[in-house]
């Protein structure tokens, strides 16, 4: 289903106004004016597609009012399918959001957290010692009761030591990295970060899979692409379900494009990187249906964390209208663009406010497949179903985690900080701003500042920005209160945190010879054994 370019032009134009998400419905019914829908089919267990973009921001989509035009896919895949304005992730980080998206879980259930310091973001840098711990049950190990075959591509970031590793929980097949594409770095000293072909390393970041910082040149998403499209063709062969966790990391820094997109968008590097990712999403788009099981496939697209705008414009993308980005707890940080694709089944062209959560990814997944979620263990994440084929609402609070702490909750339009942190004085004054040109006085604090007896409150249907909190001595902040107060009450009493992963560290574990490395002549020798305590600063 194609678009003409004046169609295009003329829906992209009406979503241009101030009010963003009145704009996203306008946007959607411009499209179909000009599309036309699928019928709907009674289909067996769906094929299951996740692409999850790193460091992707809500406002980095035409459909959600970016003015650049780098997005034609993805908008034309939100015409064809679900919108969700309202999607979070379950932390503000890299690492926790996708342990969360695979185990249905807050992080302070799973594991991925910290008790180092008070209310820090942690992840799995190579020098951590752990990683996702063998008691979670993720996505692919329960899909595999229904007979799918799993595959990851991109970045895995729970854990890089072997018993860690994507095959050792459920995934029958990998390629890509363990950790983010930091680098290049001296192999005497740390190494490079190893790329692998299911349980053997082919390579390593900057040496056999070059990204060159200064051009920003690289192949791994066209690399990453071939690898889901191959992974496609065949399983349609062979006629079994699949679940494919489409993971690029192009919009991380060091941002990265190959070279028939850099230089081509408005925002520099970082925007040709959001157009090499929109094109990769409509060639795989294409390719279902070129494979004639676009209606057997559930499709969902959104991101880890809000786009990472203390890395810089020609490293980080838009948050839109909201307050801070990546790190932090407040909208920027948390809400994530969001689309869902099944033709014939999603209703094409509709926007959904219902609050969404990556964990609802886990558990709508598994309900797609005919499975109940485990009964063992607490689940955060809904089955979004009855949204998705029905377009219902779920009544249901957010969360916003940060390390061991709830500092917020949202509940309907409104949302509570009980705790409000950017980050410390100390990284503020030497340059690394997690709120550039956003600060809110008493709000985006550079010291962890506790509200619990007296919350901030604001409205996010008219104040997106968090900017103008809602006066204490209101009716209306007495009423929300009353509202909001039971919901924390219960989810912590309730709340039984998981052992933390992330607490200990030891340049022994790195990297340094991974499976497959003798074959390559790239084993290095690891130094010392000397652990210790994980210093996280925000």
């Amino acid at each position: 289903m194609y678009l003409s370019p004046d169609c295009f032009l003329c829906a992209f134009g009406a979503a241009m106004g101030l009010h963003l998400i009145h704009s996203v419905s306008l946007l959607l019914l411009s499209f179909l004016c000009c599309c036309w829908s699928e019928a709907p089919r009674n289909g067996s267990t769906p094929n299951i597609i996740i692409m999850l973009m790193d460091d992707m921001g809500w406002g980095d989509l035409g459909v959600f009012g970016q003015p650049s035009k780098e997005t034609p896919n993805l908008d034309r895949m939100a015409a064809e399918g679900m919108v969700f304005p309202n999607f979070y992730t379950a932390n503000p980080l890299c690492s926790p959001s996708r342990a969360s998206l695979l185990t249905g879980r807050l992080p302070v259930r799973n594991g991925f957290y910290t008790t180092n310091a008070h209310a820090r973001n942690a992840y799995t840098p190579q020098e951590i010692v752990g990683g996702i711990s063998d008691e979670e049950i993720l996505l692919p190990q329960m899909l595999k009761k229904m007979g799918y075959v799993n595959k990851i591509v991109g970045k895995w970031h729970l854990g890089h030591r072997p018993h860690h590793l994507p095959l050792e929980h459920g995934f029958d097949q990998w390629f890509g990295a363990p950790n983010c594409h930091f680098g290049p770095y001296n192999s005497s000293v740390r190494p490079n970060i190893p790329v692998y072909n299911n349980s053997q390393m082919v390579g390593r970041y900057y040496e056999e899979f070059g990204i060159n910082k200064k051009s920003g040149q690289s192949n791994l998403t066209q690399i990453y692409l071939q690898e889901g499209l191959e992974f496609l063709r065949a399983q349609a062969s062979a006629q079994s379900p699949f679940f494919l966790y489409w993971a690029a990391d192009a919009t991380h820094a060091p941002v990265y494009a190959s070279k028939r997109f850099l230089g081509k968008s408005q925002r520099g590097r970082y925007g040709d990187a959001v157009m090499e990712l929109d094109d990769s999403v409509g060639v795989i788009l294409e390719e279902l249906k070129r494979l004639g099981i676009a209606k057997e496939t559930f499709v969902f697209f959104t991101s880890d964390n809000g786009a990472a705008v203390m890395s810089g414009p020609n490293q980080s993308g838009s948050n839109g209208p909201f307050l801070c980005g990546k790190e932090t707890t407040f909208e920027g940080g948390m809400r994530e663009p969001a689309i869902a694709w099944w033709p014939g089944r999603i209703p094409a062209g509709k926007v959904s406010h219902q609050l969404g959560s990556v964990m609802d990814l886990f558990t709508t997944s598994l309900a797609l497949a005919g499975l109940a979620a485990p009964d063992d263990r607490f689940i955060d994440g809904l089955d979004l179903t009855p949204v998705l084929l029905n377009n219902s609402l779920i009544n249901r609070p957010i969360f916003y985690y940060r390390g061991n702490e709830m500092m917020a909750v949202r509940v309907g339009q409104y949302k509570a900080h009980y705790w409000t942190w950017s980050n410390s004085w100390e990284e503020f004054n030497q340059g690394i701003n997690f709120c550039p040109g956003q600060e809110v006085a008493d709000v985006t604090t550079h010291e962890q500042k506790e509200h619990t007896m007296q919350p901030i409150i604001f409205h996010l249907g008219r104040d997106p920005g968090e900017k103008y909190p809602i006066s204490v001595l209101s009716a209306e902040y007495q009423a929300v209160l009353r509202q909001i107060s039971p919901v924390v009450k219960q989810h912590r009493s309730g709340l039984v945190p998981g052992v933390p992963q992330l607490n200990m560290c030891d340049l022994a574990v790195m990297n340094w010879a991974p499976a497959g490395c003798e074959r390559l002549g790239q084993c290095h020798k690891a130094p010392k054994s000397q652990p210790w305590k994980c210093d996280w600063p925000h």
